[in-house]
């Protein structure tokens, strides 16, 4: 008799050896819960709802956070490069605008995906990674504006969502157009008063600031630190996955489809992807040189003759840097292309294929996959300069962290399909989604 019950007990924990063994490299570690991000006051991040749909907070009242990230395009926009300051419009659709309030110049990068920000252990953003925690200068954060960042940020979100604001041609405008390009010219925090000050002179927002904020008891108490920690609560709180398939296959065994499952046995295994996507966020939150075709304006330092962009080698001066981008994160990642710090690829398999063997896929690239909507012929004459520089074109060819691997057509299509689990079930459902109107009364995209 004793023998039989230790038979069954042998028999019942089967199931759970085998989900362990199916597990691969993956485990429990892996998962992510509602407990993995950062805390958010609800009042403050349905503040941040309204200012990230409000083109108050640009410089000429003509753009919004969310024209670049909107709800209706997965937190994104749908471009390879976006379209900024002075274009009319979303997504594909998005047009240059007209007159003297076209655009000068496309953003010079894909517009990066809001997907999980908020998850504890995020610790760099942007392509280069020129955001991440520090005490360097006494206030939080290594960024751009160095000392100049205000103290009291509650996160790295809410730090990130200040910079765009004093970006030219992403939301600041035009030198001689506004105030607030023009302030940013002289220093970056000069810019950033005058977007609180134009919120405080708007009686809902006040009113909503003193709801939100105990240290705000009037107008002139609101400041850009506010201002970026409602967007900071919105952004943590509204773009949160960890209800995809492979969640459910981490959280408790759900099988995933065949096809899922294949490719992500290929993906902790021979295709060797988690060497880089890794953790639970499935990136290693480094930085890696793929030869991506280069194209666009580029995002040059003062001393780029060309428009190139070199990566994080901008933000470190370090030559080993050169070329090199951030891992993205992948949860929702086919929603949300084109693909790669500029959108070079349109779909998963394209961008899947280029890691495969990223010389051959770098020579075979051709510039219709590029999203690029029609601009000003001034401005699309920069969009392929660059790959007429031999010399550029040899040093970015010649940068390669990927070593090639070979795999069948039908083990790039399980590769795509495991992609395709990793989309949350829910990802249309977001706790606010879009308002219908905003307190500045322009009107919302």
């Amino acid at each position: 008799m004793g023998g039989g019950r230790k038979q069954a007990k042998r028999k019942n924990i089967l199931p759970h050896i085998a989900f362990l063994v199916g597990l691969g490299t993956t485990a429990q570690a892996d998962l992510i819960t509602a407990n993995d991000y950062v805390a958010a006051d609800p009042l403050q991040a349905q503040l941040g709802q309204l200012l990230f749909y409000d083109k108050v907070l640009s410089g000429n009242k003509n753009i919004a956070c969310a024209t670049c990230h909107h709800h209706d395009l997965a937190g994104t926009d749908g471009l390879s490069l976006g379209i900024g300051e002075g274009g009319m419009g979303l997504g594909t659709k998005r047009t240059a605008g007209m007159g003297q309030d076209a655009i000068r110049k496309r953003v010079p990068r894909n517009a990066p995906a809001l997907w999980n920000l908020g998850h504890k252990d995020v610790r760099v953003v942007f392509h280069d990674g020129r955001l991440t925690p520090s005490d360097l200068f006494g206030n939080g954060f290594n960024s751009p504006a160095e000392e100049w960042l205000p103290q009291g940020l509650d996160n790295i979100v809410a730090a990130q969502s200040l910079f765009p604001l004093t970006a030219q041609f992403e939301m600041a405008g035009n030198l001689g157009e506004n105030d607030v390009t023009h302030a940013t010219q002289i220093r970056i925090d000069r810019a950033w008063p005058l977007i609180a000050d134009r919120v405080s002179e708007i009686e809902k927002y006040v009113f909503l600031f003193k709801t939100a904020f105990d240290d705000v008891e009037t107008a002139g108490d609101i400041d850009i630190t506010h201002i970026g920690n409602a967007l900071g609560a919105f952004i943590t709180t509204e773009w949160r996955s960890f209800d995809t398939p492979y969640d459910a296959f981490l959280r408790d065994g759900t099988p995933l489809p065949a096809q899922a499952e294949a490719g992500r046995a290929l993906f902790f295994g021979k295709a060797n992807c988690s060497s880089c996507h890794s953790g639970a966020l499935l990136s290693d939150q480094s930085f890696h040189a793929l030869a991506l075709p280069a194209f666009g304006p580029g995002r040059t330092r003062k001393f780029d003759p060309i428009p190139r962009d070199v990566g994080r080698m901008g933000e470190t001066n370090v030559l080993e840097d050169a070329y090199r981008f951030r891992t993205p994160m992948l949860r929702n990642v086919a929603l949300t292309g084109p693909y790669g710090h500029n959108g070079a690829y349109p779909t998963l398999e394209g961008m899947i294929r280029h890691h495969l063997n990223p010389a051959a896929a770098l020579q075979g690239w051709t510039k219709d996959l590029a999203q690029l909507p029609n601009v000003p012929e001034k401005v699309q004459q920069i969009d392929f300069v660059i790959q007429s520089d031999r010399r550029e074109m040899a040093r970015q060819a010649s940068k390669i962290d990927i070593t090639p691997i070979d795999l069948s057509d039908a083990e790039v299509d399980q590769l795509v399909a495991f992609m395709h689990a990793l989309t949350d079930k829910n990802h249309d459902m977001r706790p606010m989604g879009k308002p219908l109107a905003v307190p500045s009364g322009i009107p919302v995209d």
